[in-house]
This record gives C-alpha cells, structure tokens and sequence, in this order.
C-alpha cells in the first residue's frame, strides 16, 4: 500500500477519534492525546477538520507546541489562527522559531498587530525579525536561517572537535560547517563527515573545500530550489555581495519552496489560489472563487457570440450543431497539455529567451501533426456515421487549424505571460480555453457557412 494512502489512513482515523471523544464532552482525554502527537500530524488533522472542530481542538492544545504547529500549517489557516492569539501568544509561540518562517508570520500580520508582537518580543528576537523582514519576499534572504556554525582557517581540527563537543548541538540539518575569514566573507567549507574522518592535527585549511558555492541573498527562492535540486545539497551558505555570511538555507526549507511551487502551479491551473484552505469558511471561499469565473463567463461570452455570427448556418444544418463542440475540445485538450509542458518547463529554468523559438517550433510542428492525424480519424468517423463526405471533410479540416493553432498557443501564451511578469499558471490555462474555443467554432462554422451554405 503506499505510503499517502496509509498516511492518509491514520489521519482519518485519528480525526476520528478525536470527533469522538469530542462529541462524548471528553475533552481532557482530547487534550491528552494532542500532547502525544508529533506538531506535524496535530496541523494535518487542524488542516482536516471544519472550522468548528478546529476551533475547539486549538483551544485545547498545548501553548508549547503552537509555535511548531505554526509552522507545519499551510498559510491560509496559519493566517486565520494567528490572528486570533494575543500579540503576547504570538510572540511566545515564535519564540525560536526559524528566522524565515517567523518573518513570514509576522508578514501576515495587518500593521497594528504587527508593531504589538514586535513589542512583545525579547529584544534578541526582534533583531532577528527585522532582519529577515529586511529582505523582500521570495528570496534567498526571505527563506535563509542565521543558525550558522563559523570556523576559522588557521584552527586545528582537533580545537574544533572540542568545541563542538563543548556546544552540545548542532543546528538542524547541518552538513557543512563555513570558513570565514575575520571580515566574515566565505572562504569555503568543511564537511562533517571530513572533520570526523580526518588527522586531528591538520589545519581547517587543509581540508576545506574553497569552491564551495554560494547563494547571492537577492537570488528568486525558485532558483534557489532548482540549485538544491540539480546539485543534491543539504544545505548552502547565502551571502551579500561582498560574499559575507548572512546565514544559510537547509533542504526543509527548499521542500516548502518546491511544495509552495507544485500547490501554486496545479490550483492556479483551475483560477485558485495555492493556500486556499480546503475547510475555509464558505463567504470567504465563495468570493475567492468570483473573480476567475466572472473571468471565464467573458470568456465563454466570446465563444458564443462566434455562434452567433453563424445563427443562420446553425438553423439549416442542425447536425453541425451537434458536431460543432469536438473541435473546440479536441484543440483544448492538445493545448493543455503542451501549456502543462511549457509550464513545467519554466517552473524548472528549462525554458527561456534563448530555446523558446525552439520550441514554439517544435510544439507547432506537434499540433500540426496530431491535427493531420486526427482530423483523418474524425474524417472517416463523421462520413460513416452520417454518411455525408463533406461534413466529414469540413470538421476534419476545422480539427487541423484548431489544434495546430492550440500546440502554438499551447507553447506561446505562458512565455508571453512570463515576459509580462504574469503568472502563466494562474492565467495561463483561462487564455487558451478562450483560443481554443473561440479559433475552432470560428473555423468550424466559417468553413461550413463557405462551402455548404455557398
């Protein structure tokens, strides 16, 4: 069985209980058994649960284990909870809590309640804040922590290893600890697994690897995950432009980025923002929802005033009528699926200025191709079911135009998206919906009005 499904499986059964004993009064019992669960598996039940039921079961966990919570929650509800604690709550739960992820809390937060947190805060925490709040949204800087490990490169390794045992700790997912000189600049890095396995007596040096990369603290989070993903790092020193250390960035981080992405790309695909709250309330969920399909209804406006223009032709062949929705379908299924590559492609640094004419070439090719194919099908098709070879000839040649048409716009409307600066997930697959439709009942009708009706 896999592992979603089982995992799947335990939360719905835990849900269970909890709606049991909730439903029975026993609420110690239901605070008892949130206090034995891990904060990860605590924000997938909150994320299950309807408003009412997460309401009460956030009443009764453990103030400790908020700040975790916190930040295993996706934004919509974090958001929603957050707003309701107490400045004096948020600033407990985000005491220790990862420097970007207690900047995006405090992102969230409207002005007032904001400066009411900050004040809140120890002093050593809001210096924290307001230096990650010093760098714009996704960026490095935005996702980078400060828990950094430093070495000297001068020092004997047997020096460090004291020192580190004399810490006790070391920051989560460490690999790599950084060499700086005494300005702080990156000189390089020493692995873990080298400063265990090598001559105690040798030198930080000796031993460090000096083409260690950097990550420039203005560089797009995208980016950055696309490195962590080709490289296969653990985790990465970010720096300013002199190269001084400002902190580092570690593969959990890189995860929320690559979720964050994969979230925004398939809700943004049916007009839906990526931290939309599967149990949200119902106004708010309905007026999210408005804006894309107001859009749409435009759109499908469009299409249909193509019908209209051939109202006459419509009225003296009905079987065109019941023909007439193949091609718009056929060319709207062959564009989303080039428009799903092409996004997938600019998602990963694939795609750019330099091999796009490429591949608009190559995806138009493919649509004139899959159209010479399956115009001949439905060729064939519609002369034997209706036994009429012009009809046949008319909606096979309309199916060639509509999805040579759509593997174009397929491949050309997310780069002209991008180059405006528009998400092509979130527009992309509304634009080519409206092409598609609009281009194959144009040359469907317009064919059949100039032969049949002529």
């Amino acid at each position: 069985m896999p592992v979603e499904t089982i995992e799947a499986e335990v939360t719905a059964q835990r849900l269970a209980r909890l709606n049991q004993a909730l439903g029975s009064g026993m609420f110690v019992h239901v605070r008892n058994m949130l206090h034995d669960m891990a904060a990860s598996d605590i924000a997938l039940i909150l994320e299950s649960s309807p408003p009412r039921t997460r309401q009460v079961l956030w009443q009764l966990i453990d103030t400790q284990q908020t700040g975790e919570i916190l930040e295993a929650l996706g934004e919509d509800l974090k958001d929603h909870l957050i707003r309701q604690m107490s400045p004096e709550s948020v600033a407990k739960a985000t005491a220790g809590m990862d420097t970007d992820e207690l900047a995006y809390i405090l992102r969230s937060l409207p002005d007032a309640l904001y400066k009411r947190v900050l004040q809140s805060m120890s002093s050593q925490d809001r210096l924290r804040v307001e230096q990650a709040l010093s760098y714009p949204d996704d960026t490095a800087g935005s996702i980078m922590n400060t828990d950094t490990v430093t070495l000297r490169p001068d020092v004997n390794l047997d020096v460090i290893l004291r020192y580190l045992r004399q810490r006790g700790s070391l920051p989560d997912t460490t690999d790599t600890l950084y060499v700086v000189d005494k300005r702080d600049r990156v000189l390089g890095g020493v692995r873990l697994a080298d400063l265990l396995t090598c001559d105690p007596t040798a030198s930080v040096r000796s031993i460090m690897d000096p083409e260690l990369e950097r990550i420039p603290v203005a560089m797009g989070d995208t980016e950055v995950a696309q490195l962590f993903e080709r490289h296969d790092w653990v985790s990465a020193p970010v720096v300013d432009e002199q190269g001084k250390l400002l902190g580092r960035i570690t593969i959990d981080d890189v995860v929320d980025v690559i979720r964050e992405n994969a979230d925004h790309s398939m809700m943004g695909m049916a007009g839906m923002e990526d931290d939309a709250d599967t149990f949200g309330p119902v106004l708010k969920s309905t007026l999210r929802r408005s804006l894309w399909l107001t859009i749409n209804l435009f759109a499908a406006l469009l299409a249909a005033s193509v019908s209209n223009l051939f109202e006459g032709t419509l009225e003296q062949f009905a079987t065109i009528a019941i023909l007439m929705t193949i091609v718009p379908s056929m060319g709207g299924v062959a564009g989303n699926q080039t428009l799903a590559l092409v996004i997938r492609g600019i998602a990963l640094g694939h795609v750019g200025q330099s091999n796009s004419r490429w591949l608009i070439g190559k995806e138009l090719a493919i649509g004139m191709l899959n159209g010479l194919v399956w115009s001949l099908l439905v060729f064939v098709a519609v002369w034997l079911w209706k036994n009429d070879m012009a009809l046949g000839a008319l909606i096979g040649g309309a199916m060639l135009i509509n999805m040579t048409v759509a593997g174009f716009a397929g491949a050309g409307i997310p780069l002209l998206l991008k180059k405006f600066n528009i998400d092509p997930a979130l527009a992309g697959g509304m634009v080519l919906t409206t092409v598609t439709d609009v281009i194959g009942l144009f040359a469907f009708l317009g064919l059949a009005t100039l032969f049949l009706m002529h």
